[in-house]
C-alpha cells in the first residue's frame, strides 16, 4: 500500500500528485496489467527475444549514427 503524509498546509492538488508519481514509480499499475490475462511460457520466452533483439538494432543504429 502506497502512502503519502500531507504536510500542513499543503494544497490537495499538490498532495495528489505527489501520491500519483509515488503511484507510477511503484509499477502497481504495471503489475496488474501483466496479471489480468495468463501467458504461456513460450509466449513470454518469445515476447523477451524480440524486445531483446530490438534493443540491439536500436544500440546498433545509435552508434552508427556518431
Amino acid at each position: 500500500m502506497i502512502h503519502i503524509k500531507v504536510r500542513d498546509g499543503e494544497h490537495f492538488e499538490k498532495a495528489l500528485k505527489r501520491f500519483s508519481k509515488t503511484f507510477e514509480k511503484s509499477g502497481v499499475l504495471a503489475e496488474l496489467r501483466n496479471r489480468q490475462r495468463y501467458d504461456k511460457p513460450t509466449w513470454v520466452n518469445r515476447r523477451e527475444k524480440i524486445q531483446a533483439v530490438r534493443k540491439q538494432q536500436r544500440i546498433q543504429r545509435l552508434q552508427n549514427r556518431g
